[in-house]
């Protein structure tokens, strides 16, 4: 066991252990698309462009909030932040084929819009002058709602995990169903 007034007993040695990083990257550049691809190519879905067209219209309503006012600028950041993740999130969305990550993902931007739709409420009470302007917002998302539908409607349900928390399981799937991986033979060997 350890000494008490030994310090050499927590003394580690970087000599002992080998690290190799190439073992643990996988590097098939035939199947597997890059993030760089994968950005390209959600540039150029239409929810994104409608995440895009509403940040530009949140940053320009967040340009209109008087600086002196400290709760007016809290909601400016809270929806500035909101209006950034329709776009973040559908990103990191496609970085993954896995059914339950697309769905968190899936999450935080519907509470991100539904937060921008309500927003006004919260502006309207602290005397937002332009508060008139959110109808705009609004209409954006409700436009930005049923492409998003369209986008969750198209992903793949066959290709998940089990979410053990039962959150982000396919239809049909319960966080107690068995892993049918795990009848799948598997040796380490195989892969390393």
């Amino acid at each position: 066991m350890f000494d008490e007034d030994d310090d050499d007993d927590y003394e580690f040695d970087d000599d002992d252990y080998e690290f190799d990083d190439d073992e643990y990257y996988f590097d098939d550049e035939d199947d597997e698309l890059d993030y760089f691809e994968i950005e390209e190519m959600v540039k150029e879905m239409p929810l994104y462009k409608k995440g895009l067209e509403i940040q530009e219209v949140v940053n320009a309503l967040a340009g209109l909030m008087p600086e002196e006012d400290e709760y007016l600028q809290f909601m400016k950041d809270e929806m500035v932040y909101d209006a950034g993740l329709l776009t973040v999130k559908i990103i990191s969305a496609e970085m993954s084929e896995l059914y339950d990550v697309k769905m968190e993902a899936a999450t935080f931007i519907r509470k991100a819009a539904r937060d921008l739709m309500v927003i006004h409420h919260s502006f309207e009470m602290f005397d937002f002058k332009e508060v008139e302007y959110f109808k705009i917002v609004r209409d954006l998302v409700e436009e930005y709602r049923l492409l998003f539908i369209d986008w969750v409607t198209g992903f793949d349900k066959w290709d998940y995990v089990i979410d053990r928390w039962g959150l982000f399981n396919p239809p049909g799937v319960t966080p107690f169903d068995k892993d049918p991986d795990e009848d799948i033979p598997w040796s380490e060997e195989d892969w390393f």
